[in-house]
């Protein structure tokens, strides 16, 4: 039996907040507040992203499953291979359609998160400057971060499409089956290697924006 090196994935997100009081002036929100206003709006604008999460786990797990019974049958099995294997196509086309939902979540949160720039400028206290920059420079990195993270993991379901199709032509030798799976093996652990520092940069994310918001006097708590 060839071993599938297909680990969960969970992707984490950010830390939404509830503003208690929003000391505005006479002339409208200070560039803190418009921040604040901007950073959570990212928040809401990941929701879809949150929503994949559990499906996809879902769908990794019940593919991992018919992976694990067609490698445990027999080519004297062979109509049962090719059904198992069509069976997995659908659920690789559904992991699919769910990253593509998650990629989409994501780009919207990365267009409206670019509004903070020209507020950022606009702030007067420079340690509160320094602090806010540090909010960018670290959710620019967890956006690239999550671009590498989908085309490896875009690049990993391909290869489990062409698996799943090499599964159901009857010719197919153990070695081309042990040379693709090493292939997908090596393809997964690279997405584990991009979601893990996208998991690290989102919870240092989480922490310097609640940071900066303690330290703006934006009266928040923590939802």
């Amino acid at each position: 039996m060839f071993f599938l090196n297909k680990n969960a994935f969970i992707r984490f997100g950010l830390v939404s907040s509830i503003l208690l009081f929003l000391l505005s002036g006479c002339f409208g929100p200070s560039p803190e507040e418009n921040i604040y206003t901007t950073l959570e709006k990212a928040v809401k604008l990941e929701e879809p992203f949150q929503e994949q999460q559990q499906p996809l786990l879902e769908l990794e797990k019940k593919e991992s499953e018919l992976y694990n019974q067609i490698m445990n049958l027999g080519m004297k099995e062979f109509e049962k291979i090719v059904a198992l294997s069509k069976e997995a196509q659908a659920l690789v086309e559904q992991r699919e359609t769910k990253i593509e939902a998650e990629h989409k979540s994501i780009s919207s949160s990365k267009k409206e998160f670019q509004a903070i720039e020209e507020e950022i400028e606009k702030i007067d206290d420079e340690n509160l400057k320094a602090q806010a920059n540090e909010i960018k420079t670290t959710m620019d990195k967890r956006y690239n971060t999550y671009e590498s993270l989908y085309k490896a993991y875009k690049a990993s379901i391909s290869l489990d499409k062409e698996l799943y199709s090499m599964l159901q032509n009857e010719e197919l030798t153990i070695e081309e089956l042990e040379a693709h799976v090493k292939k997908i093996n090596e393809s997964y652990n690279k997405v584990m290697e991009q979601n893990e520092k996208f998991n690290q940069l989102t919870e240092q994310y989480n922490k310097i924006k609640l940071e900066f918001y303690k330290n703006a006097e934006l009266n928040i708590e923590e939802n």
